[in-house]
């Protein structure tokens, strides 16, 4: 068996899968204390991982019927995230795996969210194109093995999911705001409010800094009155021109490489309408269920099984990367 853990923002997260990808459990323990903060305070995070960890993995390993003296590999998200709140997943996972001189396999958070796509019922073989896409970061990628993967496009500022949450807090909405702002759009008009879509003609890569300005400035300039009342429709044009921004990269890529499948990662990719758009491409698109989008170990556990794991005790003085520096793909 395959034990994983995820702990690199403030969902505390466990999961057990069979050698050959079964998930026959996937634990997310939600912190839900962050709202009160506007945003993920990373001490906060931290002190409450260490309080939840524990019980995590016991949950996961009765859910699968199963116990640490059947588990062969243990399985940790390394980076990027919070540092802080990193280091208590990993420091556990090292004494879980020592303690029985277990391998471990130190995963990148990005690689787990391309992983989740073979989670998916219909996941197709490669090669194929997976979107990214969650509060810390948005590139597209082409994947033609579970060790061969190509960064096309990336955020040139801000990803997808800040975006988001940015806006959310504009509109005076409150965490996690992409939720609530895909709640608030739902009763609105897209074509109410034309938003820019950062567009260069051939390019994949993305940019929302822009278009938060953007509504930042249209809030202002409607006043305080007018753009409480017409918040529906604000919500809703602002969602647009995110899902549109992904969804065109995608197509685009699509078209210049010829690959007709594609799948999607990363918090955003809960997102109904974007799920909805991406799904009306002249492809096979493969999404994930919404629990394995959000942070969850079941996708640290799939994507180990495509890294070599290190051997006891060589791991013992591996140390977590932060936001910013991850280390993957391999260059």
């Amino acid at each position: 068996m395959i034990l994983a853990l995820e702990t690199s923002c403030d969902d505390t997260c466990a999961a057990v899968l069979t050698p050959d990808g079964e998930v026959r459990s996937n634990v997310i323990s939600s912190q839900g204390i962050h709202d009160r903060y506007g945003g993920v305070v990373p001490e906060v995070a931290s002190r409450h991982h260490l309080e939840l960890i524990d019980a995590a993995v016991d949950d996961a390993l009765a859910r699968a019927d199963t116990t640490l003296d059947d588990v062969t590999l243990v399985a940790v998200t390394r980076g990027p995230g919070l540092v802080g709140a990193l280091l208590v997943g990993l420091s556990h996972a090292k004494g879980l795996a020592a303690a029985r001189e277990l391998p471990l396999a130190p995963v990148d958070h990005l690689h787990g969210h391309v992983a989740a796509g073979a989670l998916a019922d219909d996941a197709p073989e490669p090669p194929f194109l997976c979107l990214i896409a969650s509060g810390g970061h948005t590139l597209l990628v082409r994947v033609d093995s579970a060790r061969e993967v190509s960064v096309l496009g990336r955020t040139l500022d801000d990803a997808a999911g800040e975006a988001f949450d940015k806006g959310a807090r504009t509109l005076g909405l409150p965490y996690p705001g992409g939720p609530a702002l895909e709640r608030l759009a739902r009763e609105g008009d897209p074509g109410a409010f034309a938003f820019p879509i950062a567009e260069r003609v051939g390019a994949l890569d993305f940019s929302f800094a822009g278009l938060k300005t953007s509504l930042l400035y249209k809030v202002r300039d409607l006043g305080e009155d007018a753009a409480r009342e017409r918040a529906t429709d604000l919500a809703a044009s602002y969602q647009h021109a995110i899902v549109e921004a992904l969804a065109r990269r995608c197509e685009r890529a699509l078209a210049q490489t010829g690959l007709r499948a594609l799948t999607l990662g990363g918090g955003v990719a809960a997102n109904g309408p974007l799920r909805a758009r991406v799904e009306s491409l002249d492809a096979h698109v493969a999404i994930p269920a919404r629990e394995l989008c959000t942070d969850n170990a079941a996708m640290i556990g799939a994507a180990a099984r495509a890294v070599d794991p290190l051997a006891f005790p060589s791991y013992l003085g591996l140390d977590a990367y932060p936001s910013g520096g991850s280390h993957w793909p391999p260059a």
